[in-house]
C-alpha cells in the first residue's frame, strides 16, 4: 500500500528523509530542505541586503545544490543579493576540465555570471605538474592550500562581499574528526564556524549555508530536482587523509544516525584550556596573505616546487623561512634531508 507524505498527507511519499526519518513527497521535501537552509541563513545572519556573494562552484553536487537553493531563496525571500559563480581550475586532466563544463552549463541554467581562476595563471603550476613532482602521497596538501588562496584571489578580483562554499554537515563532521586525530587545536576551534569574519586584507569572509544539511539529502535534492552536476571523484584523492575520517564517520552513522550532528555539536562546544598557546595570526612577508609564520603555506609550497624541493612545504621547516625570504641557498645537508623523504 502506498505511503502518504507525512507533511501534506495527500501525495504519495517518494523518500524517507535520512535526517528526520519523515516520509515525504518531492514537493514537501524540496520545501523542507530549502526552509532549513533559509533558517540557517537567517539565524546565523549570513547575509546583508545589497551584498555581492560569490558561490564557490566546482560542478559537484554540493556547490550545484548551493547555487540552486541560494537563487531560489534569494528570489523567494528577497535577500537582495547579487549572486556570482566563482570556480577554481586546478589543472587536473580528465577531472576538473570535465567538471568545469558542468559549471559553464550551470552559468546558463541559473543565469549567474561565472569567473574561473586557474592554478597555472596564479602559481605557474597545474596539479598534474605538481603530482608528477611530488607523487600521490601529499598532493592534497598542495591542492587544498592553493585552492583556498585562489578562491580568495578570485573573490578580491570580483570585489565580492562574501564567499559561500558548499560544505555540508558530513564535511564539517569529517573535519572535526581530522583535527582531533591530528591534535590540531587551532583548526579545531574554528572548523565548525558557519561563517568567518574578514581575517585581514586580502581575505574575504566565508560562510557555509549547507552546514547542517546531510550529504544524503543533498544528493536526493539534486536527483529529484534533476540538477546538472558532475559526480566523478578527483583522480588524485583516493589516498587523502580525509577519506579515512569519512569512512569512520559513515561507520558511526550506520550505528547511530545522529552521529554526524553529534560530532558537529561536540566540535561547536569544545573550549581550549586557558594558557594553551595558540598561533598568532599575521600576514605573509612575501604575498601579504594571512599567515601565522613569516611566510604563508602557499608561498612555502610554491618555493619548494620552484626549487625542486617539494618537501620544503610538508612538515615543519619554519627555521628555513628566513633563508627563503633572504633568497639564500640551502646547505647541502638541508637539501639532502628534504630530498631524502619518501613521497
Amino acid at each position: 500500500m502506498p505511503i502518504l507524505c507525512s507533511s501534506c498527507e495527500k501525495k504519495r511519499a517518494v523518500l524517507k528523509r535520512p535526517k528526520t526519518g519523515h516520509s515525504l513527497c518531492k514537493e514537501c521535501f524540496f520545501w523542507a530542505f530549502e526552509e532549513e537552509v533559509h533558517q540557517t541563513i537567517i539565524s546565523a545572519r549570513l547575509f546583508n541586503p545589497g551584498e555581492t556573494v560569490g558561490i564557490g562552484a566546482s560542478g559537484g553536487k554540493d556547490s550545484t545544490v548551493l547555487a540552486h537553493v541560494l537563487k531560489v531563496l534569494n528570489e523567494r525571500y528577497n535577500y537582495g543579493l547579487k549572486l556570482l559563480l566563482l570556480s577554481v581550475d586546478e589543472g587536473i586532466t580528465g577531472y576538473r576540465d570535465d567538471s568545469l563544463e558542468t559549471v559553464k552549463r550551470n552559468e546558463q541554467q541559473y543565469a549567474l555570471p561565472l569567473t574561473i581562476v586557474s592554478y597555472e595563471e596564479l602559481y605557474g603550476w597545474t596539479m598534474d605538474a605538481i603530482v608528477k613532482q611530488v607523487g600521490l602521497k601529499n598532493n592534497c596538501t598542495f591542492c587544498g592550500v592553493f585552492r583556498r588562496q585562489a578562491l580568495d584571489r578570485g573573490a578580491m578580483m570580483l570585489n565580492v562581499d562574501k564567499i559561500c562554499t558548499g560544505h555540508n554537515a558530513d564535511d564539517v563532521a569529517e573535519t572535526v574528526l581530522m583535527n582531533v586525530l591530528r591534535g590540531d587545536i587551532a583548526r579545531l576551534r574554528r572548523c565548525t564556524a558557519i561563517s568567518t569574519a574578514s581575517e585581514g586584507e586580502g581575505v574575504v569572509p566565508r560562510c557555509k549555508p549547507l552546514k547542517y544539511a546531510y550529504e544524503k539529502e543533498i544528493v536526493l535534492y539534486a536527483y529529484f530536482n534533476k540538477l546538472d552536476y558532475f559526480s566523478t571523484e578527483c583522480v588524485y584523492s583516493p589516498n587523502a587523509y580525509r577519506g579515512h575520517a569519512r569512512t569512520f564517520l559513515k561507520d558511526l552513522e550506520s550505528v547511530r544516525p545522529s552521529a554526524i550532528m553529534d560530532v558537529i555539536h561536540s566540535g561547536e562546544n569544545l573550549s581550549v584550556r586557558e594558557g594553551v598557546r595558540m598561533p598568532v595570526q599575521g600576514t605573509c612577508s612575501r604575498c601579504g596573505y594571512i599567515s601565522s609564520q613569516a611566510l604563508c603555506k602557499a608561498c612555502v609550497l610554491l618555493e619548494g616546487l620552484n626549487r625542486g624541493l617539494p618537501r620544503l612545504g610538508i612538515g615543519k621547516h619554519h627555521r628555513l623561512h628566513g633563508k627563503i625570504l633572504a633568497k639564500e641557498p640551502l646547505t647541502q645537508e638541508e637539501e639532502r634531508k628534504l630530498k631524502a623523504v619518501d613521497f
